[in-house]
């Protein structure tokens, strides 16, 4: 269990120092750009200072650049906001099929006050969401397709990503993926962290249960019952497109599952990184 946490605080920590960079050197240039500071190391200053000032090609260049920023600084508002917004709707929507009598006697029988919901609803649904304060959704068919101590395994499960504010670092992360998409490095982080947390979140289960029974049968009863669920805004799924991986994991645990990333995708990301770095050199000397 500690590789795979080492693991995804390496994915977290290299995804935050390339949003990082980026977004500094963006934030350098509009300085440069409406405040007149002059600001060394700055790529995107060294990429107009190839060309002659009022030029045709000094203003083609500037054009592309502020289209890019532009573009960047939008998208991830856009996102940000869009997430909120569906978030909110979602939230509203789970108060209004809350079922209160079974979400009192599931919250009391799990010590889960004010952090299960059990909601009525045809689909098994089984996830965390929220960012400051994580709760439990649970729905009425998961609780009457499972047995009991699968259905312990389940909410053990969410329990970790409760704990682990999971749903807030997937958020960051699909974010960086989203906005920043001319660096494929940062979605292959996103997709692999995903992963890694659903692990670790079964790893968690079966350490409290004291045996992967609960949680396998539980995964494959989900299975044989054609789960489908459409992507939940600032959530986390128990069952989603990582179950097979997850799957290979509880029958080879020692089995290394890493997603699978493009040579054309590590040659872009390496590319801009090393253009980003050198530019910022040379503009130093």
């Amino acid at each position: 269990m500690m590789w795979w946490k080492k693991k995804s605080v390496y994915l977290l920590t290299l995804s935050l120092l390339l949003a990082t960079c980026v977004w500094i050197q963006m934030g350098m240039f509009l300085t440069h750009l409406i405040f007149g500071v002059h600001i060394k190391l700055n790529f995107f200053k060294f990429c107009l200072s190839l060309f002659r000032e009022n030029s045709i090609y000094y203003v083609i260049a500037i054009s592309i650049i502020n289209a890019i920023i532009a573009f960047t600084l939008v998208l991830t508002v856009f996102k940000i906001v869009e997430q909120f917004i569906l978030f909110f709707k979602l939230k509203k929507r789970i108060l209004m099929i809350k079922d209160s009598e079974l979400t009192r006697i599931y919250s009391e029988k799990y010590r889960l006050k004010n952090q299960l919901f059990i909601v009525k609803n045809e689909q098994s649904l089984a996830f965390t969401m929220g960012i400051r304060h994580p709760s439990i959704v649970l729905s009425t068919t998961l609780i009457d397709l499972l047995e009991e101590d699968e259905l312990k395994a389940v909410i053990e499960h969410e329990r970790f990503h409760q704990n682990n504010r999971d749903p807030l670092m997937i958020f960051i992360l699909q974010i960086i993926a989203q906005s920043l998409w001319f660096i494929p490095l940062t979605k292959w982080c996103y997709q692999n962290y995903k992963i890694i947390c659903e692990i670790l979140a079964d790893e968690y289960a079966i350490k409290h249960m004291g045996s992967q029974i609960g949680l396998s049968s539980a995964l494959l009863k989900l299975i044989r019952h054609h789960l489908a669920i459409k992507p939940v805004p600032l959530a986390v799924q128990f069952s989603g497109e990582s179950i097979n991986y997850r799957l290979q994991q509880l029958v080879s645990p020692n089995r290394d599952i890493p997603v699978k990333i493009k040579p054309i995708s590590i040659f872009i990301s390496i590319y801009v990184l090393l253009l980003f770095i050198g530019m910022m050199f040379i503009t130093l000397a």
